[in-house]
């Protein structure tokens, strides 16, 4: 048997390589990463939390979550091998409004950020049909293979920069009811307010993301051996809960605040400005 390798690691020295295997997996062929800043968002609000923002005279967010990324891919015009990547991301964002008198009252709603990215996918014309394909056979429903290459969106929740309430005339309806998928609208607990009337909420986020385009392809790879795990699987056994208890290190860390901290890029130049 030749000296072993870990996944993603080089040969030893002197190691032969081995025979080459054929691999079916998924080729990135172009990828890229944004650092979006998302000024004044239109928050879609419950009707309860409509209700509580007329009578208020501030806002403030609390906390922002990233629930559902939709995306599309379509080809670029004369740009071969080139497509746009469309997404459309839902969140739903957590707030207080004050008035004059009383406790805050909790205000929930739905935001929705729309973005597009240009990115090089390469070409195919094959059509890829397997035994794991849809149910169906060739029926007139069964899907045909487009030769887009696949979408990918990593995403992270969004960093709430701001939120403001302002008085707004009746404009509309600034996002249609049909637009809103049925999984996205029961995250809420009650109906959404889409229409333009009465006093209305803005957000500013700082969404995170990676997005790439990916096509199946066939590699020829290296091939060392079987990978046979050296680490021993951690079980209950027949030890009881403390003895499982009793090997699980002390979190320390999760107690006590570190000594020092780096300051984030930039943060002393932009600290100097408004001192």
């Amino acid at each position: 048997m030749t000296d072993k390798v870990l996944p993603g690691g080089a040969p030893a020295s002197g190691a032969p390589a081995g025979e080459s295997v054929s691999v079916h997996t998924k080729k990135i062929f172009d990828s890229c990463r944004d650092k979006d800043c998302v000024e004044d968002l239109r928050l879609y609000l419950t009707s309860d939390s409509q209700r509580a923002v007329e009578g208020a005279v501030s806002v403030r967010a609390r906390s922002a979550r990233l629930l559902y990324a939709d995306v599309d891919v379509d080809e670029v015009t004369f740009n071969r091998g080139y497509y746009s990547v469309d997404i459309r991301y839902f969140y739903r964002i957590q707030g207080e409004a004050f008035t004059l008198v009383g406790k805050p009252a909790e205000i929930a709603g739905l935001a929705v950020f729309d973005k597009r990215v240009i990115l090089f996918g390469s070409e195919s014309s094959a059509k890829i049909f397997s035994s794991v394909s849809a149910p169906g056979g060739a029926g007139p429903d069964a899907p045909e293979y487009s030769g887009l290459p696949a979408a990918v969106v990593e995403a992270v929740d969004p960093i709430v920069l701001a939120m403001k309430l302002v008085d707004a005339p009746d404009s509309g309806c600034e996002l249609g009811v049909s637009e809103i998928p049925a999984q996205i609208s029961g995250n809420f607990g009650g109906d959404l307010v889409f229409d333009g009337a009465g006093r209305r909420v803005y957000v500013t986020l700082g969404q995170f993301s990676i997005v790439r385009l990916e096509r199946d392809t066939q590699l020829l790879i290296p091939s060392y051996d079987y990978f046979i795990p050296d680490k021993e699987c951690l079980g209950t056994g027949d030890d009881d809960a403390c003895a499982l208890f009793s090997r699980i290190h002390f979190p320390v860390d999760e107690f006590f605040p570190p000594d020092t901290l780096e300051a984030p890029e930039g943060y002393r130049e932009a600290r100097g400005k408004y001192n």
